[in-house]
């Protein structure tokens, strides 16, 4: 079996942990509390998701691109870089789960969304959610597809000259390795081994072109070895799959350089709000893929193993759920920016 078939998961036995119930030992690092926060996380984010897609078709939200489907995968891969406390990231445009969890408020995230007075990544200025937040170590300029692998490699490139142990997580689809800046990047970070961990989002779809129309191999993460560097195949509706790649994926890129995750997830939604994906997916396996949504299987893998109470369960539904409305009246009320602070931080005034 290649590394690009091969789970890394196998790669190390876990951990039992007291107090938990019949099921597979728990991965390095992690505690069931760390399970029940991820559980509350990804409830949140779900009801949050449906809520800015309800908005658009009230004509409050202008665009938005679903998470739905990609929650364990972002979620798992986060929690990792939390563990490990020195990580970068680069996301992309459909990663709401990595930044709400990251610690963006439900009030930032509508206020954003919406294009309001105090959107904290951009004043407004961009696409919802795209721009800078520093204070999270995260950093997304664009919606364009794959522009973010080459600043990211550019990031991982500064901490290496300056001795910095920080690992940079770059995140993208499956359509940006189709791009010249996927190959670029990947290229470049092998041959200086920088501590950078690709993490392809492989939901099978980039817009309207399924994955076979895109590529000859049926893994993304076979692409690596022609880079010299592992990859890894997992699956990314397996939330504690994911955290255990991506932890072994850090400790290997801070040690000896890149390397590529395709985490295997479902794209739920259309690619976008604009989108109409009923011209180019079949109903019966998108209805199939449903039952792995990891919204609902991770929450019953939990109560099964008695690390959470289906009570417990539902009094997150309903946290997350007080959450959103709150987020939604108070965005809907605020104010939009001052147009007379458009041109602030384009230029440079006198002096200095």
């Amino acid at each position: 079996m290649t590394q690009a078939q091969a789970n890394v998961t196998d790669a190390e036995p876990g951990i039992a942990i007291a107090g938990i119930k019949d099921g597979p030992p728990l991965p390095e690092g992690l505690v069931a509390a760390d399970l029940v926060e991820v559980c509350r996380q990804m409830i949140l984010v779900r009801a949050m998701d449906e809520r800015i897609w309800m908005m658009n078709r009230q004509g409050k939200v202008p665009i938005a691109a679903s998470c739905q489907g990609h929650e364990a995968s972002q979620l798992g891969s986060l929690l990792a870089a939390q563990k490990d406390g020195d990580c970068f990231l680069f996301p992309y445009y459909r990663d709401l789960a990595i930044k709400m969890a990251a610690g963006l408020t439900p009030r930032q995230v509508m206020l954003s969304f919406m294009g309001k007075e105090g959107e904290p990544y951009s004043g407004a200025r961009q696409f919802p959610l795209q721009g800078a937040d520093l204070p999270r170590r995260i950093i997304q300029i664009s919606n364009v597809v794959a522009a973010g692998l080459t600043q990211s490699v550019g990031y991982a490139l500064g901490c290496k000259m300056a001795g910095d142990a920080t690992v940079t997580l770059c995140y993208f689809g499956d359509g940006a390795t189709s791009q010249g800046e996927t190959h670029e990047a990947m290229n470049f970070a092998a041959i200086h081994k920088l501590p950078v961990l690709f993490i392809c989002e492989n939901n099978k779809y980039a817009i309207s072109t399924p994955q076979e129309s895109q590529m000859v191999v049926s893994d993304v993460a076979a692409r690596a070895e022609g880079y010299g560097f592992p990859g890894f195949v997992i699956d990314g509706l397996d939330t504690i799959a994911c955290y255990e790649a991506t932890r072994q994926g850090i400790e290997h890129a801070r040690k000896a350089g890149p390397a590529l995750i395709e985490m295997k997830v479902e794209r739920f939604m259309p690619h976008t709000t604009d989108d109409d994906d009923r011209r180019y997916r079949d109903r019966d396996a998108l209805d199939a893929a449903r039952h792995y949504d990891p919204v609902s299987v991770f929450p019953a893998q939990l109560v099964e193993r008695g690390i959470v109470t289906p009570e417990e369960v539902d009094a997150f539904r309903e946290e997350a759920q007080q959450q959103v409305n709150d987020a939604t009246d108070f965005a809907d009320a605020a104010a939009p920016p001052d147009a007379a602070t458009i041109y602030d931080h384009l230029y440079v005034g006198e002096g200095a």
